[in-house]
């Protein structure tokens, strides 16, 4: 009998990937941010920057297969230990960020689920604002999820990993439905498509052609977490006719299932009759439009008003169970293993002992502790900042979104010099043209830079100084941290030896 590894095809190759990179809050995000003129941003997106950059996070992992440190270690070999580690502390903040953003995010599923919509709105306690106490209940969690995972209770995650089933099946539900809707209206769409649909945004907050452009940013976010697909290449069955072909398809698949999905939310949802209000924002928007889904459904089937309220209070719980599972295993992988990968990744000497130190259930409690405590004094300066929920979720997105995109500035930027290496060996290589290579590290890298800059521009030509400060410090603040962490301690250690 065979002992050989057993090979992924591709289309294990496209599962992973589409597993990997789609969303649905993205396709509610994108209708509310810009109706169906998010489609060709979406569409550029994929051919600007997933394509491209997938098959160069292909080469780093195929040529760095045995490295421990992921995106350290591909960045070290490339640009040296000091950018490696200032770009993968910028990675592991655009985790921080996320887990600030979604620890506030995820008691509206919970109550969506519990009441049938969101009430955190309306949530008060001893004179405190609902954002407020949604910033405390955000702080109790991190202190939670933080405790149980260092004390090995992490495989909570492999049972709310089942959320991303569940997000699956949601999504292939509302299309379903969405036709049903469509087909039951004999066509109608609740928003009109008329010309200027598809480059006009109906949200006044991205009516500029800056804001157009800073949206850009959401639909690489849309496509983001490719670089974890890297280390799969030798694992491939004809990894150089698989991986291509199946990057091609997996790109082809998700942009028109997003497009697709933008496009059906027109179905159901008048913008302005729906999103135009005061109670919808960033952080409800998924179950607000699902509700409104169920609605829509039960007037189009001729229902009774009771029968069709009551199908959107069961989307919405259903939504609110599906995003409340998928939160929670996420929450309790993110909440060690980029922290983990990077500390043990790097050069020890990097760290104090302490950071490094792992406990009896193979988790870095320390470096853990701290990360929470990072993470509960940001929850708290935003969520005590004084802004009402549109704003506070507005914040939360933008900081989650150039977070996150961040690090691919030093990932892309980094290629050319990766490509210069004639001491690794290279089992997989698209780009083969030095001069086409460039450019199209050029193009990437710009598109992700404009993106970030009139991402942070938008908010200061609004006037909106404190979603500018929020949007910009991230990435600003812990670049600047981890270029001060590497030089005091290169310096000690240069002391010590």
């Amino acid at each position: 009998m065979s002992n050989a590894k057993k090979k992924i095809t591709v289309i294990g190759l496209i599962l992973m990937i589409f597993t990997e990179t789609f969303g649905f809050a993205n396709t509610t995000v994108a209708y509310d941010q810009m109706g169906y003129a998010s489609i060709i941003w979406y569409i550029l997106a994929a051919i600007l920057f997933f394509l491209p950059s997938s098959m160069m996070f292909a080469e780093y992992g195929s040529a760095l297969k045995n490295a421990k440190g992921g995106i350290y270690s591909w960045l070290k070999v490339s640009i040296g230990e000091r950018l490696a580690f200032i770009g993968t502390f910028i990675w592991l903040s655009a985790w921080i960020i996320w887990m600030v953003s979604t620890a506030s995010k995820v008691w509206i599923p919970l109550s969506s689920l519990i009441f049938g919509a969101d009430k955190t709105q309306s949530w008060h306690f001893m004179g405190l604002s609902s954002i407020e106490v949604v910033g405390i209940l955000a702080i109790i969690w991190i202190i939670l999820v933080t405790a149980l995972a260092s004390n090995g209770v992490d495989k909570i995650a492999k049972v709310a990993s089942i959320g991303g089933t569940f997000v699956m099946i949601l999504s292939a539900l509302f299309i379903v439905l969405s036709l049903v809707v469509w087909a039951a209206n004999h066509g109608a769409m609740a928003q009109p498509i008329h010309a200027g649909s598809f480059i006009k945004s109906p949200n006044p907050l991205f009516q500029s052609p800056i804001a157009l452009i800073s949206f850009v940013i959401y639909a690489i976010f849309a496509y983001g977490g490719m670089e974890t697909m890297g280390g799969v290449v030798d694992s491939l069955e004809k990894p150089e006719r698989t991986f291509p072909l199946g990057i091609a398809i997996s790109m082809v698949v998700v942009m028109v299932l997003y497009s697709l999905m933008i496009l059906l939310w027109g179905v159901s949802t008048n913008w302005h009759q729906v999103l135009g209000g005061k109670t919808v924002n960033l952080g409800n928007i998924s179950y607000v439009l699902m509700n409104n889904l169920g609605v829509q459904m039960g007037n189009a089937l001729g229902t009774s008003h009771e029968t069709a309220v009551m199908l959107g209070s069961i989307l919405t719980r259903f939504t609110g169970l599906s995003m409340f599972l998928a939160y929670c295993g996420s929450f309790f992988v993110v909440i060690y293993s980029p922290i983990k990968s990077f500390i043990l990744g790097s050069n020890p000497d990097l760290w104090p002992k302490r950071l490094t130190r792992i406990n009896e259930h193979g988790m870095p409690s320390d470096a853990m502790r701290l990360q929470a405590i990072v993470i509960c004094v940001i929850i708290f300066l935003v969520a005590f900042g004084g802004n009402a929920a549109q704003r506070f979720y507005q914040i939360l997105t933008n900081m989650a979104n150039v977070a996150t995109t961040a690090p691919y500035l030093f990932l892309v930027g980094a290629f050319p010099a990766f490509k210069k290496r004639k001491d690794l060996k290279r089992p997989f290589v698209i780009y083969k043209n030095k001069v086409l290579t460039n450019i199209i590290v050029a193009v990437v890298w710009l598109v992700i830079a404009f993106g970030i800059i009139f991402t942070c521009l938008s908010p200061i030509l609004q006037h909106d100084y404190q979603t500018a400060f929020w949007t910009i410090i991230g990435p600003l603040f812990f670049g600047g941290v981890a270029w001060i962490f590497y030089e005091v301690n290169t310096r000690h250690n240069r002391k010590q030896n």
